[in-house]
């Protein structure tokens, strides 16, 4: 359960982390989640936001209480309990996206991206966040009918997201982005200014950038966008956007199914060295 190397790590995905670990311990001890609850004389509702992770800032106290519940004391398992205990330290603490719930989902997408070690997409509309420039972003925000006071705000967002490909430890980036996108695209100069930036970040050992050309014809991407999102310690999610509505998809199976498609993606698409080439001839 240790934190990866040099990484700022992310409240959300301690939480599922403290989550999956609870279970684990509950299981373990032979106890169901309505046996707990009524140890603890507490509602069953209780338990099962403490282990869906939907409570925001778990109380130290009570995880320290299940796990004297499931044996794991200071005499018996130290270094087990010190390590549950410290992760409940972190999954406590507010991560900067906290601040811009108005333009943000806080507590789903970027509290999982910021720890990931593989970010996989498919954008068929628009450019991933992680490689806009603010022109784009700007641009993007306003076609979305967002609020002009709140723009700045996407802007800034988007900047800090960003600051992961750049750091001591960066997540592998690997973007397929349709043909369409490009031909849409924003104005002439903030579309060229943006490519030229594209071509800039394929050349990070860490980001790799495909173009989809519209010669692929049908592909298995047709369905829509889709981000794919792997931890060194955790299992994989599967992110579906919609503008009011997102979906984390973690079944083992669906998430295979992602797999499959974006292999088959990547393959239609044009390599990485025809896709930086193919950006230079549009700049």
């Amino acid at each position: 359960m240790s934190s990866p190397p040099s990484a700022a790590y992310s409240p959300t995905v301690r939480r599922k982390r403290l989550s999956r670990e609870l279970i684990a311990l509950r299981e373990k001890s032979g106890l169901t989640p309505a046996q707990v609850a009524a140890h603890f004389d507490r509602d069953r509702n209780w338990i099962n936001r403490i282990e869906n992770g939907t409570r925001k800032r778990p109380h130290i106290a009570e995880i320290a209480s299940l796990l004297d519940l499931y044996g794991v004391t200071e005499e018996s398992a130290p270094e087990q309990r010190a390590a549950v205990l410290e992760l409940t330290r972190q999954a406590r603490q507010r991560g900067w996206w906290d601040r811009y719930g108005d333009v943000l989902d806080t507590e789903g997408y970027v509290g999982l991206e910021v720890e990931a070690s593989l970010i996989s997409t498919y954008q068929p509309q628009v450019l991933p966040g992680l490689l806009q420039t603010a022109d784009y972003t700007a641009e993007s925000a306003r076609a979305a009918i967002n609020p002009s006071a709140e723009v700045d705000r996407v802007i800034h967002t988007r900047a800090e997201r960003q600051k992961i490909l750049t750091r001591g430890d960066p997540p592998r980036v690997w973007a397929v982005i349709d043909e369409a996108v490009l031909a849409r695209g924003a104005s002439e100069s903030v579309m060229r200014a943006q490519i030229a930036r594209l071509i800039e970040l394929s050349e990070l050992p860490n980001v790799t950038i495909q173009i989809l050309p519209f010669s692929a014809g049908m592909h298995a991407g047709m369905h829509g966008p889709f981000v794919l999102l792997e931890f060194p310690e955790d299992t994989p999610v599967v992110f579906l956007e919609s503008r009011r509505n997102s979906i984390y998809l973690e079944d083992p199976g669906i998430v295979d199914e992602y797999r499959t498609i974006l292999g088959h993606i990547q393959t239609s698409a044009l390599t990485a060295v025809e896709s930086a080439n193919h950006l230079k001839r549009l700049i």
